[in-house]
Order: structure tokens, then C-alpha cells, then sequence
């Protein structure tokens, strides 16, 4: 039987994957952003989070912290986007690709722990 922990890593890895991959491809989108769309980005963002932290906030060590520390890592995000909406977005650059690969990586370790069994 699949844990609670199980069960959020194998929603949340593979969408971290999928956004993190399509935003890698498509970071052009964001350059001329309306502030409204960033506030529902936002907001998506604060309430996924949000569902995390409610349901599975246990910091020990290894899948149970990654999916807690996802679950934290968009409600500081969504805040972020919410309260700051007209903040200039991202550029294509050094600093973004990294942000974007560490968001990668942290999808691929939430998968292999739903789905590689041990």
C-alpha cells in the first residue's frame, strides 16, 4: 500500500518535471506577462502548496521532505506571485536555467521515490 507521501511525490514529480521542461522550452512566454495572469499563477501555486503542507507536513529525512519542502517551495512562490505580481519575470540566463534544473531535479528525485519501488 502506497503512503501519503507515495501518493503526493507521484503528482507532484512528474508535474514539476512537465512545468519545469515546458518552462525551460517556452521561457519566452513570460517576458510580457499581464500581472493579472502572474496572480493566478499565483495563486494555483499558494493553494497546491497549501494542500501539501496541510495534508503532509513531516520534515523527516528523505521522500517525506521532499514533498514537504515542495509543498513549502510553492506557498513561498505562490505568496511571492501574489503580493508582487508586476515584478520583472525571470530572463533566459544562468540564473534562471539553474533555478529551473534544481526545480527539475527535485521532480525527478519526487518521481523515482513514487515510483521506483526499494
Amino acid at each position: 500500500m502506497k503512503t501519503l507521501t507515495h501518493r503526493i511525490a507521484a503528482v507532484l514529480g512528474p508535474a514539476l518535471v512537465a512545468v519545469t521542461t515546458s518552462e525551460a522550452l517556452n521561457l519566452g512566454i513570460w517576458h510580457d506577462v499581464h500581472p493579472t495572469l502572474v496572480y493566478l499563477n499565483g495563486l494555483l501555486l499558494l493553494v497546491g502548496g497549501l494542500v501539501v503542507v496541510t495534508n503532509h507536513n513531516q520534515w523527516r529525512w528523505g521522500g517525506e521532505f521532499l514533498v514537504t519542502l515542495s509543498g513549502w517551495l510553492l506557498v513561498a512562490a505562490g505568496a511571492f506571485r501574489m503580493f508582487f505580481p508586476s515584478a520583472p519575470q525571470l530572463h533566459a540566463g544562468p540564473v534562471t536555467y539553474a533555478v529551473i534544473a534544481v526545480i527539475g531535479i527535485l521532480g525527478f528525485a519526487l518521481s523515482a521515490f513514487a515510483f521506483l519501488r526499494r
